[in-house]
């Protein structure tokens, strides 16, 4: 270490309540007195360090209660440089010679470094293969000296500690004048000592150099001739061998090799292995009872092989009676209380010191039951085990005897009293039942435990579960009853494939098993196919486990067939392999093809070859299906229980196309406009076009004639086709038939059907029009039917408008070819229409009658009957109400209609009156509802407030003493009275 520094000597690793003491070369430090020197935590902390009064070896020694122990050894020194410089002489060799100029010897602690100066700083001498600095003497050595090396040099030492450098005097180096010096053979300058002591992971350097011309090439070797491990490092021109993390195995001999032309030389040295000791082997803490022999060994590696020795507290252990020590074992053959302690196994060789450390705790003490006493109550089967420990925690250990009520236990055939106080009971009957008491006794004391055998009856299964058949969705219990001791605590459970049945799901439910109880029953619901296996009851006890198990095999539907495969396909067939699925736990008996097109809504059955496919046939042939469309297919199996899960699709396959083989449906048509004929078809579907190209010929002729007229159209939506031709007679009859085609050809046409062609519209013009207003909304048209017509009358149109200048309030109505009137609804009040009507067939309308016009009458009162009055005595109902007043633009009041009907009932009384009242009779027990409006030329008005109510036979005279109280709170009402009245309807009432 530096000089001017302070330390710290650490001591312990971590926090630990112990003293701690410090000694320098063996003796104790008072630290008392030191000022310089102080504790921090154990450690001992030293500023102002001097070199001749702290350099040493230092030792912690720690004290607790438990005793003392040693730290490991360390050793401070101080770092220092000191190199004496004299003048020196110049050194004088011949051009071609060898040559070494010493550094010097300085006096130091502490790792060196060496460089030499050539001339003047900074400029150092650069090392090559004809120039070296020994890092061993400091010395520079030069194989061969050229003129260029003529200067003066001077060596520069560092302490690698402290980093302080000191500088020699400059050497001369001058050349001879007397000439060059001959070729010579290697001369070895710088070579390693004969033996060579490395240390274990230590990082070993050898240098070898020789002085020569020519300049000597360096080699190395191993004396066994093994080649050099890759951690070998070669350095400066193979002057330096750098050994990394030295081990046993690179110890040996080793040879440096210079050599030149003429002639080469060799040095040899042995690498010797050492290594501090290291602990293989250690022991641990111990805890012993009195008396008892304590044995401790230790072992550490090294070399050379290290020695033992042993120390308590700190101090050396000697051998005695009863302590024996042998290398790295510690024998005592009888501990007692004073052996308690600190005990060190120390391992030492010359390289190094190593402590390891344990607590040997003596224990004494009298018998003690507390933490393994006697069980209060045992129970035990008959005919079973029994086994009774008697163990207090006692040292040295006490000696046990058992009693059963007052008497002595004794030994017999039964019965075995064990070396450590168990007692063993074999067979046991009802009459070993009993108290049972343990007494130990040792040196230090005495005590006892006692405890009550109880021998109960073997408990039974009676009936427990057995193997069953079930099918997917049914519950079961599976049984397990038993037969025990009273004085038991039962429980039960049960296992599947194994596991505990825990926490059971929603399928499982436990039934009894609780405590004392003698049925576990298991309750599987809504059984699955996951639910077969081994189920096993488990019965515990106080003194027993049994168990009974059966198998539940779960019949369900089959599972899904896989690798549904299109072998071949044809226009109308697919033939199709699978292979089976799981048949759980029932024989498949058969199999059910399904297809599913771009054209179908989901998954439909198919016909197939066989029609039946048993349970033992994989593969089936499909029929009828359609051409020239994409399946998919896919396969259920079934077996006694049902139909499973379906297969995974099949790839998507294509039926070959066909020629058409379906007509086109509902063949008609007609109308059309002048010189047409109009052909209509429903569209044959595309998944019966049974190929590409598909198309429809249209075929007509003029009804009776042989030949047909034929038109294609290749649009396969298409369903109409109109033909034009100014020869065809107005409404003349032709047989139409329509058929498909696609590129394989012509399919089949539809029947014949008859289709006339366009006719003319009407040339009559209806006469005698005439219209009246039935109300505000509603008007009557009436007219002529045309008495005779070259055309088809099919009937009547009405057109109806209410201005010229509006066209969106015109409006048509259209009748058939036998009326001559129509009612038009939905106007407006008081509002003036124009009116015209004509005749229509399918080829249009014919000409116009001249316009009439009409006025509907005034709008219907808008103001619905109020103050609406009523009285009703038992079955008899007056209603009165004010008189409604029209309004200018209304129609007047010509009176009122009063309808009534039962609540529920659709039908309807009506009564017309001219007055503001009506009386009406209506029967006992239903509910009524009751409406008034005003009546109008313009219609009916608006309705009034809906009265519900009920007459019943409730007195009359309790009613009027109910309305006379409400009266009196302030309560007023519009009807002034309401006898024979419910009270929830007299409330409703109120509110409205």
């Amino acid at each position: 270490i530096v000089l001017s520094q302070h330390i710290e000597l650490c001591a312990l690793s971590s926090v630990c309540l112990c003293v701690c003491r410090w000694s320098l070369n063996g003796t104790l430090i008072n630290l008392s007195t030191d000022s310089r020197r102080r504790l921090s935590g154990g450690n001992l902390v030293i500023r102002s360090l001097d070199r001749a009064q702290d350099g040493g070896i230092y030792q912690c020694t720690a004290f607790n209660p438990q005793g003392a122990i040693l730290s490991r050894r360390a050793s401070l020194q101080f770092a220092y440089l000191n190199l004496k410089t004299q003048t020196r002489s110049a050194v004088s060799v011949r051009e071609g010679q060898g040559v070494v100029l010493l550094c010097g010897t300085p006096s130091y602690a502490g790792d060196l470094s060496f460089a030499w100066v050539f001339n003047e700083y900074p400029y150092f001498v650069q090392q090559d293969n004809r120039r070296f600095v020994s890092q061993e003497t400091g010395n520079l050595y030069i194989a061969k000296v050229e003129p260029s090396d003529v200067g003066n040099y001077t060596c520069v030492v560092v302490n690698r500690i402290t980093k302080g450098k000191v500088l020699s005097s400059p050497t001369p180096l001058v050349l001879r004048t007397d000439g060059i010096m001959g070729e010579y053979e290697p001369k070895i300058e710088v070579h390693f000592s004969d033996m060579v002591p490395a240390a274990k992971g230590s990082v070993v350097t050898l240098e070898c150099f020789a002085l020569g011309n020519p300049v000597p090439e360096i080699t190395w070797r191993r004396a066994n001739g093994v080649p050099f491990p890759s951690k070998v490092k070669m350095k400066n021109s193979n002057v330096v061998l750098e050994i990394p993390s030295f081990q046993q195995e690179d110890a040996g001999g080793y040879e440096c090799v210079a050599e030149n032309k003429m002639g080469k030389n060799t040095v040899q040295g042995r690498l010797s292995f050492h290594a501090k000791p290291q602990w293989v082997q250690t022991m641990r803490d111990n805890a012993l009872s009195i008396e008892e022999r304590l044995f401790w060994e230790c072992k550490a590696n090294g070399k050379p092989k290290p020695s033992y020795s042993w120390l308590k507290n700190g101090e050396l252990l000697a051998a005695e009676d009863r302590i024996q020590i042998e290398n790295g074992a510690l024998t005592i053959s009888s501990v007692n209380l004073s052996d308690a302690g600190m005990y060190q196994c120390v391992a030492e060789n010359k390289h190094g010191i190593i402590y390891f450390s344990a607590e040997l705790v003596v224990l004494a003490s009298p018998p003690d039951f507390s933490r393994s006493p006697l069980r209060a109550l045992l129970k035990a089967k008959t005919g079973s085990t029994v086994i009774m420990e008697c163990r207090p925690q006692a040292f040295p250990t006490a000696i046990s005897m058992w009693r059963k009520g007052n008497e002595p236990v004794q030994s017999s055939e039964r019965i075995t009293l064990l070396p450590d106080g168990t007692l063993r009971i074999t067979n046991v009957t009802k009459m070993d039942g009993g108290n049972y008491a343990c007494l130990a006794r040792n040196q230090f004391g005495a005590a006892s435990t006692t405890g009550r055998l109880l021998v109960t009856d073997p408990t039974q299964i009676i009936q427990g579960p057995v193997d069953m058949e079930i099918i997917v969705g049914e519950s079961i219990v599976l049984p397990c009853q038993i037969s025990c001791d009273p004085a038991l605590d039962v429980s039960f459970s049960w296992a599947f494939n194994g596991q505990l049945l825990s926490n059971l799901d929603q399928h499982y439910e436990h039934v009894g098993g609780v405590s004392h109880s003698t049925s576990g029953d298991l309750m599987i619901r809504n059984i699955q196919l996951k639910h077969a296996g081994k189920y096993v009851c488990v019965v515990d006890t106080d003194v027993e486990s049994l168990s009974a198990a059966a198998i539940l095999i779960v019949k369900g539907p089959p599972g899904a067939p896989d690798g549904v495969t299109v072998e071949e396909i044809t226009d109308s067939t697919a033939q199709l392999s699978w292979r089976p699925g799981q048949d759980n736990g029932s024989p498949i008996t058969s199999y059910i093809i399904q297809a599913k097109t771009a054209f179908t809504v989901g998954w439909q059955a198919v016909n197939t070859v066989p029609e039946v496919i048993d349970g033992n046939t994989l593969t089936a042939t499909v029929v009828d299906l359609n051409a020239w469309v994409e399946y998919e297919f896919r396969v259920l199996a079934r077996n006694s229980v049902g139909v499973g899960e379906p297969s995974p699709a099949s790839l998507k396959t294509r039926t070959e196309d066909a020629v058409p083989d379906t007509a086109p449906t509902d063949v008609g048509g007609g109308g059309g406009s002048k010189s047409e004929l109009v052909i209509i078809w429903e569209p044959v579907p595309e998944d019966l076009q049974n190929g590409d190209g598909f198309g429809y010929i249209i075929a007509f002729r003029p009804l009776g004639e042989v030949n047909w007229t034929h038109a294609v159209t290749s649009i396969p939506s298409q369903s109409r086709y109109v033909y034009r031709n100014e020869s065809i007679p107005p409404f003349s009859p032709f047989s139409v038939k329509v058929g498909a085609y696609n590129t394989k050809g012509q399919g089949p046409f539809s029947p014949v059907t008859i289709v006339f062609s366009a006719e003319n519209e009407p040339s009559g013009v209806p006469d005698g029009m005439w219209a009246r207003s039935i109300s505000a909304t509603e008007i009557e048209v009436s007219w002529h039917i045309l008495s005779a017509s070259p055309e088809r009358v099919l009937g009547y149109e009405v057109v109806y408008w209410e201005d010229d200048t509006k066209p969106e309030t015109m409006g048509k109505v259209r009748v058939s070819a036998n009326q001559n009137k129509v009612n038009i609804s939905g106007l407006r009040g008081y509002t003036q229409y124009f009116l015209t009507v004509s005749a229509f067939n399918t080829a249009g309308t014919g000409p116009l009658s001249p316009i009439i016009n009409v006025t509907t009458k005034k709008s219907p009162p808008g103001q619905p009957p109020l103050n609406v009055e009523w009285n009703l005595i038992g079955s008899k109902l007056t209603v009165h109400w004010e008189p409604v007043i029209s309004l200018e633009m209304e129609s007047d009041v010509t009176g009122y209609q009063v309808s009534y009907r039962r609540n529920r009932h659709k039908e309807i009384n009506t009564i017309t009156t001219n007055l503001t009242s009506v009386e009406l009779t209506l029967p006992a027990d239903d509910d009524y509802i009751i409406q008034i409006r005003a009546l109008s030329d313009g219609g009916e008005g608006i309705s009034s407030q809906c009265i519900s109510l009920k007459p019943s036979s409730f007195p009359s005279s309790t009613c009027t003493d109910l309305l006379r109280a409400l009266a009196y709170l302030g309560v007023s009402f519009r009807a002034f009275s309401y006898c024979n009245c419910k009270l929830h309807t007299l409330t409703q009432l109120c509110n409205s």
